[in-house]
């Protein structure tokens, strides 16, 4: 049982969307990401996701709308629901979902991580 410091989490990322695992619960992850640009459209088909923001704000858009989301605020984004976040400046975000979350969701390519890395 150690406390986990997220400014000195978040200091040793230096790339975009790229989550790192900082904790786990229950067959959860929490994560820690930099977004810096606009993600992938995707969707996860068996699991919601929590999106935390720490530092700065991004905008979560959906099909239908957006939401920006700044810093302390959180969006649960339910399972189905098809989504692609998209930050102008950087942000750093917390995120909580199941382990087994693929971050690009239904969709694989180039910014899809297969093994995360625990810092």
């Amino acid at each position: 049982m150690e406390k986990v410091n997220l400014a000195e989490k978040l200091a040793l990322i230096s790339d975009h969307w790229n989550p790192r695992v900082v904790g786990e619960l229950n067959g959860q992850h929490v994560k820690l990401v930099k977004f810096r640009g606009e993600f992938v459209w995707h969707k996860h088909d068996h699991e919601d996701e929590l999106f935390l923001v720490v530092n700065g704000r991004f905008t979560m858009e959906f099909r239908d709308r957006t939401v920006l989301v700044s810093e302390g605020e959180f969006l649960v984004v339910p399972r189905g629901v098809e989504h692609r976040p998209v930050a102008e400046e950087e942000v750093s975000v917390l995120l909580f979902e199941p382990a087994t979350t693929l971050n690009t969701g239904n969709v694989r390519n180039e910014r899809t991580v297969e093994r995360l890395d625990r810092i």
